[in-house]
């Protein structure tokens, strides 16, 4: 969705969720980031709605699409904190969040939070934990001690009425490892088909089952780049065994947005991804 960059307000995206709904698409997605060096090279601009907050909007805007994050730095954030807004959101939505959840890149942003940058696989770990015991232990006893969450006969409610789906980003060893060990499904980002088929390969030798999602946000736009480009690679994607793709518009206002989303959706549905 435009949440971040020129694009982004409240407006753009109650359209924006809204018109991807009804046009078949199932689920609508931001990404993380809390602060951003003055010249960082990416994202492209620093100017970023907190995801959480942007879903809540989005889900008060729909009624069926799923809401992911992609992906959501779990050690940036107090995983009991973490676990009751996710949870909110879920059950106010009617369960529709999708966790896409990695570990961070970024060195600076885990400075202005004060979060040692060096421990963020540990952090992670805990939180993934930490997430799903406070979504279904009732009361919950646990101690996390990189994350400092010490609980103690402690009640979270109300909690969500599902399980949420836990998809672990990134393309390193650790990340993909992670992966396999908690994740219900993986979340790549701007691979070739050819390396996603590398990817893809080793995540199957180790986690077979469809149930684990094998998904990839792609860097198309469907206006820049065509559909014939797009349903190339899409369908090339699908033979690697992606079996979910997250669609990114590049437009700099919420109108283009609103055309791109209708070129994807054309693109998908002639493709046989989309019903018409």
């Amino acid at each position: 969705m435009p949440q971040s960059g020129p694009a982004a307000s409240a407006d753009a995206i109650s359209r924006v969720a809204r018109h991807a709904e009804a046009l078949g698409f199932s689920d609508v997605w931001v990404s993380d980031h809390v602060a951003l060096p003055k010249d960082a090279e990416y994202p492209p601009s620093s100017y970023i709605l907190e995801p959480l907050v942007a879903l809540a909007w989005a889900a008060a805007a729909t009624q069926r699409v799923r809401l992911g994050t992609s992906v959501l730095v779990l050690p940036l954030r107090p995983p009991v904190l973490l676990a009751k807004m996710l949870g909110s959101l879920d059950l106010m939505s009617g369960g529709r969040v999708l966790l896409g959840a990695a570990g961070g890149w970024l060195a600076e942003e885990f400075a202005a939070l004060g979060v040692p940058f060096e421990e963020r696989g540990v952090r992670t770990d805990e939180t993934v934990e930490l997430l799903r015991r406070c979504w279904t232990e009732d009361p919950v006893d646990a101690v996390a001690p990189k994350t400092g969450a010490r609980l103690t006969q402690m009640r979270l409610k109300p909690q969500p009425e599902r399980e949420i789906p836990i998809w672990i980003g990134g393309h390193s060893e650790a990340a993909l490892r992670r992966a396999v060990q908690v994740g219900d499904g993986w979340h790549g980002a701007f691979q070739t088909p050819e390396k996603t088929a590398e990817l893809t390969d080793r995540l199957r030798r180790d986690r077979p089952e469809a149930s684990f999602t094998l998904s990839m946000r792609a860097s198309w736009d469907a206006l820049r780049d065509g559909p014939d480009t797009v349903a190339r690679e899409l369908e090339q994607f699908m033979a690697a065994g992606i079996q979910h793709v997250v669609a990114e518009p590049l437009q700099r206002d919420a109108d283009g947005w609103l055309r791109c989303t209708e070129a994807f959706a054309k693109i998908f549905e002639d493709v046989g991804l989309l019903a018409s």
